[in-house]
């Protein structure tokens, strides 16, 4: 990686940012973490099984924590194709490297990839080389044990709590040597 980063900065006409890019799941279905508790005690948690969920599709630059969120229905490559999209028109200026997982729809023939934009693929099976995974994991600790009876509270609440990171704090997240 930083050699092919190496490369791509010295024949660039623009900046080269690096993101990496991936997916998150969030839905209905209560998400649990272990408790400290008394000896003998189980914390008691409300939970009524919910099938409904949305997807978020997540870039972020970890060296300076700059990031660019957008929710989806489904989890294939015509969302995905409308988050490139979305993306190279958040960062317009820049040539942006995209590191992502080998995601059937990441790789599909029908992609259009935009001209500031280079995917650059994890190996297979490594989700701890992408820096965004732990992102996701410090947002569902934020929704864990809270009950949302409706979808769209769930998507509010995902919402705000997304806006609540700053640069810092998700730079101190993913924002790792490898």
């Amino acid at each position: 990686l930083p050699e092919c980063l190496a490369n791509l900065k010295a024949g660039a006409d623009r900046p080269v940012r690096l993101f990496c890019q991936d997916e998150c799941r969030i839905g209905l279905m209560p998400i649990t973490r272990h408790r400290i508790t008394l000896p003998g005690v189980k914390p008691i948690q409300t939970a009524k099984p919910g099938y409904e969920y949305f997807y978020l599709y997540g870039a972020v630059e970890p060296e300076t924590g700059q990031r660019f969120f957008t929710e989806h229905e489904r989890l294939n490559s015509n969302c995905f194709q409308v988050f490139l999209n979305r993306f190279t028109e958040a960062f317009p200026q820049s040539h942006n490297v995209l590191v992502l997982d080998n995601g059937q729809f990441h790789k599909a023939k029908k992609l259009s990839i935009p001209n500031n934009v280079e995917l650059m693929f994890l190996p297979s099976y490594s989700p701890e080389l992408n820096p965004v995974e732990r992102l996701w994991q410090d947002l569902k600790d934020q929704l864990a044990f809270d009950f949302y009876k409706h979808l769209s509270d769930l998507r509010q609440e995902t919402r705000l709590v997304l806006r609540s990171y700053t640069n810092e704090v998700v730079r101190s997240l993913t924002g790792y040597e490898y």
